[in-house]
């Protein structure tokens, strides 16, 4: 292997998509062509604006955020993505609860018609859930993630 180089770089760290873009969300919700999906997001928004006191912003494509938290990894990978926010997806609204669901389990159970992922919670329509509910999960969501992390 005498004579022989090797190119040693340091490994790139994956570019997150999820920041914000500057585009306008009236924009993007004019063009969801679900009109109860529209409608849904919009209302949810309201109460995400009421509960961060933050005005709403695109994140990639296709997420409304508000408000912003920077997070780091022990790799040093660093970011910032949004407290919570929400994305008129076809199939499903999707509401980001950032913390996670873990300590929910009370919550959840009177929310109504749902599913989770991570940090997603999906549901049809705001007729299947209980929007009270819906709220406090958005509330105490926020709260832990200011709790936890350098946010705004």
């Amino acid at each position: 292997m005498e004579g022989v180089k090797f190119n040693v770089t340091q490994p790139r760290q994956a570019k997150n998509k999820t920041v914000p873009t500057g585009a306008s969300v009236e924009q993007f919700l004019n063009a969801v062509e679900n009109p109860v999906r529209r409608r849904d997001c919009r209302a949810v928004m309201a109460f995400m604006a009421a509960e961060t006191g933050e005005t709403p912003k695109m994140w990639g494509p296709s997420i409304i955020g508000f408000g912003r938290y920077r997070y780091a990894y022990p790799s040093g990978q660093q970011g910032e993505m949004p407290l919570t926010g929400v994305s008129p997806r076809k199939q499903s609204l999707v509401l980001y609860i950032m913390p996670g669901f873990q300590g929910c389990a009370e919550l959840l159970e009177r929310l109504g018609k749902h599913k989770t992922g991570k940090s997603c919670l999906y549901i049809n329509k705001l007729d299947d859930v209980d929007n009270d509910v819906l709220r406090q999960l958005v509330r105490e969501s926020v709260r832990a993630m200011r709790a936890k992390h350098e946010a705004s």
